[in-house]
């Protein structure tokens, strides 16, 4: 979120250069009220979900707001008052209709293309996939056969594929 106006006063910000711990740091900030936007990174949840009732395939989804064709982790916000874990399986759950059997941390990963840092974690799961309205599509992938992305959550699915003693494959860059 890009503020422009203080929340607290209403006084446009601007951008202002103070002593912080670690130095000097140029931040938005109100001139009135010493209001400061601090910008930090979003925590998101993913869940490379592996379907044991089939084979241990990997479901990708596809959003409907992704603007192409594009299959990816399950993923979602953490709420206030739960653990990345709970939220993962509240996440997977949710988006999928699949009972979590476990979550076990992946890594955590820098996506500062939309100011995040994502908590990424391995969910084994079961059930019938039934997907929520955010979701248009899925895909159940043999973990051999997967393509990793070169951005946010494509670099968890490589380490996961890793620990499987699997080397990911990449998808060819866009042009």
């Amino acid at each position: 979120m890009t503020f422009r106006f203080c929340p607290q006063c209403a006084t446009e910000l601007q951008w202002i250069e103070l002593q912080e711990d670690g130095g000097p740091k140029s931040r938005l900030r109100c001139p009135a009220c010493d209001f400061t936007h601090w910008n930090n990174p979003t925590p998101v949840l993913a869940a490379v979900v592996e379907c044991v009732d089939q084979q241990g395939q990997v479901l990708l989804a596809r959003n409907a707001a992704w603007p192409m064709p594009f299959y990816g982790l399950i993923t979602g916000f953490m709420e206030a008052g739960e653990t990345p874990e709970e939220g993962i399986r509240r996440e997977v759950l949710e988006e999928t209709s699949l009972e979590a059997l476990g979550c076990s941390l992946i890594g955590v990963y820098d996506f500062q293309k939309k100011n995040q840092v994502i908590i990424a974690y391995h969910v084994p799961a079961r059930g019938t996939v039934k997907l929520s309205p955010e979701l248009v599509d899925y895909t159940l992938t043999p973990p051999a056969q997967l393509e990793c992305w070169p951005a946010g959550t494509g670099h968890a699915l490589a380490d996961w594929l890793r620990s499987r003693g699997i080397e990911p494959r990449w998808m060819p860059p866009r042009s």
